[in-house]
């Protein structure tokens, strides 16, 4: 299957993902509210409380704290580049990684371990709410699934 790509057009992400606040007691009253109708299937009989450390999945509650990025490099000897954006501060970790993809080209494809269901979503929503542009590579709306440029791995690979 990866003999039809050009793996030097491939951009390889993983994000990792931490709670917006240290503990549910920090949430504000409202937060709280819309965290425990939120979870409440998920947590079944656990508390609200105990079950905030999970808030790291869920874009609204939680925030990116690192984004890595791997390209193939060219050349006789095939290598891979990493770069990492890793801070607290999401909208300077964000703007950061948000500048890589807009200086490459719009047809890079994203490669990302269950990219469609997590990593991409999430990005998006926490772009959107730190009020940063999409960058291209991520501008998915009104397009035909043929027409993203998204390659997702698993683990039936």
């Amino acid at each position: 299957m990866l003999e039809q790509y050009d793996l030097h057009n491939i951009l390889i992400i993983d994000i990792e993902t931490v709670p917006q606040y240290s503990s549910h007691d920090q949430l504000p009253e409202n937060l709280q509210a819309l965290w425990d109708i939120k979870t409440q299937y998920q947590r079944k009989d656990e508390l609200a409380e105990t079950y905030y450390e999970r808030a790291g999945i869920w874009a609204e509650f939680g925030k990116i704290v690192c984004i890595s990025a791997g390209i193939f490099t060219a050349g006789k000897n095939i290598g891979l580049r990493v770069k990492s954006f890793a801070s607290h501060d999401e909208k300077e970790l964000l703007t950061k990684f948000s500048n890589l993809l807009f200086s490459q080209p719009a047809n890079l494809i994203l490669c990302a371990h269950n990219g469609k269901e997590f990593d991409f979503p999430y990005i998006c929503r926490r772009l959107l709410v730190n009020g940063i542009p999409f960058p291209p590579q991520l501008q998915i709306a009104g397009k035909k699934p043929w027409e993203v440029i998204h390659m997702i791995v698993d683990q039936n690979c």
